[in-house]
């Protein structure tokens, strides 16, 4: 999908062509699901005043990225130091290996257009808000978590229609999950999103995001982003949340 090669020889024609406006469709999921968004869903407010907490307005974080197409093979991994302030979004990529295909179609593209996005103030446009989405009453699933469905107001690539999966309190989030409510093209038929959280230093911010989109002939699409901050909200980030951090990514979700 993320190469206009196959078996060795340059691709052309039909295959090319898909190969580029498959690139497209995953660049949008990403752009969708990368950007750091905490802002407090509107059902928890009422009830628990520790979710009005400062909202995440500034960060410097270490950011891990990895795309991967199971039919073609194709893969690449990017870091970088990514950094958000009132002057926008900046980052310095580090190091970076893999599909030169990749990585220039999607995961230096998905950071430039996170870059056009918050420059064009464009980024409350996926903020956990009555203005972006309906939600329910806090209820418990069969396994014992308790969750928030969340309903787009709107068809948008920058939502999620799917659920917030609570802390065993129900004061707090960990996870959200869904598919986008709307498909970035029209090669792509499904898009699925995991959005892992944590609380540090009394600020909730994303720590992973995993999306697997489902592209017409070209199969399943894979993208991983995952952060490590050392600042939040002008802050330095302390040992404990370290900890939480570490612990967090080494369990996953």
């Amino acid at each position: 999908m993320w190469s206009d090669t196959h078996n060795g020889r340059p691709g052309g024609g039909a295959l090319g062509r898909l190969g580029r406006l498959c690139v497209a469709a995953c660049t949008l999921l990403a752009i969708s699901t990368a950007t750091p968004s905490a802002e407090a869903p509107t059902p928890l407010e009422s009830t628990t005043p520790r979710l009005q907490d400062p909202a995440l307005k500034q960060y410097r974080a270490f950011r891990r990225m990895h795309a991967f197409n199971e039919k073609f093979g194709q893969e690449a991994w990017l870091e970088c130091w990514t950094e958000l302030d009132d002057e926008g979004f900046r980052y310095n990529i580090t190091s970076e290996r893999g599909s030169e295909y990749v990585l220039n179609k999607v995961l230096r593209t998905l950071l430039r257009r996170e870059q056009e996005l918050i420059a064009d103030g464009q980024a409350d446009r996926a903020e956990f808000t009555p203005a972006n989405y309906e939600f329910t009453e806090p209820g418990i699933d069969a396994a014992g978590q308790r969750y928030v469905m969340m309903k787009p107001r709107r068809k948008d690539v920058l939502l999620v229609d799917g659920r917030m999966v609570l802390t065993p309190e129900g004061n707090d989030v960990v996870r959200v999950e869904g598919k986008l409510s709307k498909n970035p093209s029209f090669w792509t038929s499904l898009v699925n999103v995991i959005r892992q959280f944590a609380r540090l230093d009394g600020v909730r911010v994303p720590l992973t995001t995993e999306s697997v989109a489902k592209l017409k002939f070209a199969g399943l699409s894979r993208m991983d982003v995952r952060y490590e901050y050392e600042t939040i909200n002008g802050r330095p980030v302390s040992f404990h949340a370290r900890q939480i951090m570490a612990s967090s990514l080494s369990n996953g979700r």
